[in-house]
């Protein structure tokens, strides 16, 4: 394991690590911000959002709650001209661009994502540099999943890269795993970070942070247990907190927000209670498997083999995603994860509170909390890497 001094062990104190560490505040914008993950983790590097903009409602209310000194604009990117954002920004200084361009077109789990003139989404990171090239930033920051690099076999990770260096800047990228910075998940996004071409900055990503990556049980066991169709918006700790992590979650939080669990009828617990550590909902088919729709007697057809796995709790949790709502069981209890569970195992603390609704059905408009929790950006992890291009641009 690397020995670097910046690397901490999780024993240790999350020193000082909601406080800015400079004094002098730079500032970005946060396109495609989604709720805020992004922003947050610039905000603890010593960031200032003047701007956010992403198409959904539910994660504007999010991100106007937790970010209420920001202005958001709740409107296709596509569609924005640089007037818009002029009147906002006013005699502001963009210092770094940021944002995770809706990357469903570049998922590995999605068959057609080779054929990019197929999905109009994949266009969206030209929206992205269109931005960066209005204000010249001294940095960007763009994240996507990790299908990116392998679209038509390393073609269009070579196109992004070219569109920056077509508009003065020296751009990179890598993949990043968010246990490496703090986060107890072992999500992986490709991250790109340029830096104009005039200031000879070298394109270098963060190291690794953590010598020993926390766990499930480290990140979520101080919050109250509750069964199946229990919990509250808004709810007292029931017990201390046990870890560095949890202290840290915890910092300028009095309540849990976001704590409620999902209600499962007794069929459907019956099935979790079937399923143990790192098994899957597959596993456990022929007696516990869904039935058909309007007939209870029958077993569907359909198997959905990626839900109901029931996590290692010693074990960082596997990817946080926007389906997370379905996709975990609880380490211990009979249930899915709350949207507070997922977002302890995103580092979102506990004082950040999602709005919207709380999980929704196919046919209903905008972003659930666990959608929201799902598609941001880590906090911690967007931390480390501000840090990187803080130490870089500040003294210029």
């Amino acid at each position: 394991m690397n020995n670097e001094s910046s690397i901490f062990s999780k024993k240790e104190k999350f020193k000082k690590i909601s406080e800015l560490k400079n004094k002098h505040s730079l500032n970005i914008i946060d396109l495609f911000s989604g709720c805020g993950g992004m922003s947050l983790g610039f905000k603890w590097a010593g960031f200032n959002s003047i701007i956010a903009t992403d198409i959904d409602e539910n994660a504007k209310e999010t991100y106007n709650h937790n970010f209420p000194k920001t202005p958001f604009i709740n409107k296709d990117l596509r569609e924005l001209t640089k007037n818009e954002f002029d009147k906002i920004i006013d005699s502001q200084k963009v210092d770094v661009v940021v944002g995770g361009p809706p990357c469903q077109g570049f998922s590995l789990a999605n068959k057609r994502r080779n054929k990019i003139k197929d999905d109009p989404r994949n266009e969206l990171f030209y929206d992205f540099v269109k931005v960066v090239d209005w204000y010249k930033p001294k940095a960007f920051v763009m994240e996507n999943v990790k299908g990116l690099l392998s679209m038509k076999n390393g073609e269009v990770i070579k196109v992004i890269l070219q569109s920056f260096e077509d508009i003065g800047y020296t751009a990179n990228y890598k993949v990043l795993k968010a246990s490496n910075y703090g986060v107890p998940q072992d999500r992986e996004r490709v991250f790109i970070i340029g830096y104009k071409k005039n200031l000879n900055i070298p394109v270098e990503f963060p190291k690794i942070k953590i010598s020993e990556p926390f766990t499930i049980d480290e990140a979520i066991s101080d919050l109250p247990i509750i069964n199946s169709g229990e919990g509250e918006e808004s709810v007292k700790y029931s017990f201390k907190a046990k870890n560095s992590y949890q202290e840290f979650m915890r910092l300028n939080s009095k309540k849990v927000l976001n704590h409620v669990a999902m209600r499962h009828t007794p069929r459907v617990v019956e099935r979790f209670k079937a399923i143990t550590t790192g098994k899957k909902l597959i596993d456990v088919w022929d007696t516990h498997g869904a039935v058909s729709r309007g007939n209870p007697n029958q077993k569907s057809k359909i198997k959905f083999s990626q839900n109901n796995f029931r996590v290692f709790p010693h074990k960082p949790a596997p990817t946080i995603a926007a389906s997370f709502q379905s996709n975990f069981i609880h380490p211990y209890l009979h249930r899915n994860f709350t949207a507070r569970e997922g977002a302890r195992l995103q580092s979102f603390p506990d004082n950040f509170e999602f709005k919207g609704m709380r999980t929704k059905m196919s046919w209903e408009k905008g972003l659930s909390q666990y959608q929201q929790i799902g598609n941001a950006v880590p906090p911690l992890l967007a931390k480390a890497i501000a840090e990187e291009i803080y130490t870089k641009i500040n003294p210029l």
